[in-house]
């Protein structure tokens, strides 16, 4: 019978994760991800080509879980109900996985990068970039009844960069985001909005 691999793929990534929290990428070497599994460096390198596959898929996999989890919220209904439920999410997941939320937050994707990314995984970086444009482009389409570039920039500010910035900086100290962090969020959503132009449909009652 073929012999079972002991330590799985998850198990290298979900180490190799909390190592990059707690030291950033640099920190997370094949040696250091193989003692926090347990296992030799052998083990890794039978599942992985390189040190930079391992931090190209810690990123992708944290990246891909957390827009699934955030534009489940932006599809919802009504629009602008939606908008502020993802807005929200921001904090609330930050709450929830610190861990990934320092992955995310605390460190560009550039940082995930050594000598490059293999090609199929440069291609799923890239996908999940286009989900973004495209997914804002949706919601700006069923908020406002237009998704030209300018209202789509303020969308984008509203549901995505000011709740990152309201709790990057708590993200960078370990802390988790205070309850005032959402009012921050839902102050700021409602401001942005005021900017944009609806059309009549979009001004019925939710």
């Amino acid at each position: 019978m073929p012999r079972v691999s002991k330590f799985d793929e998850d198990q290298i990534l979900t180490a190799a994760g909390r190592i990059i929290a707690t030291h950033g990428p640099s920190g997370a070497t094949i040696g250091a991800i193989a003692r926090a599994v347990g296992a030799p460096t052998g083990s890794i390198y039978h599942r992985f080509d390189s040190r930079d596959v391992v931090l190209a898929k810690v990123w992708l996999r944290a990246a891909a879980t957390f827009q699934a989890a955030f534009f489940e919220r932006l599809r919802g209904s009504p629009p602008r109900k939606a908008g502020l439920d993802a807005a929200l999410y921001m904090a609330e997941r930050v709450r929830l996985h610190p861990q990934e939320a320092r992955l995310l937050l605390h460190h560009r994707r550039e940082d995930f990068v050594d000598r490059g990314w293999p090609a199929g995984l440069r291609r799923q970086a890239v996908e999940l970039g286009q989900q973004v444009e495209a997914e804002l482009a949706r919601f700006s389409q069923r908020l406002c009844g237009r998704a030209a570039a300018r209202t789509v920039r303020i969308v984008a500010y509203a549901v995505v960069e000011a709740p990152f910035a309201a709790v990057r900086r708590h993200v960078s100290v370990h802390e988790s985001p205070p309850p005032y962090v959402d009012t921050l969020i839902r102050a700021t959503y409602a401001a942005a909005l005021r900017l944009v132009p609806m059309t009549s449909r979009s001004r019925r009652p939710s």
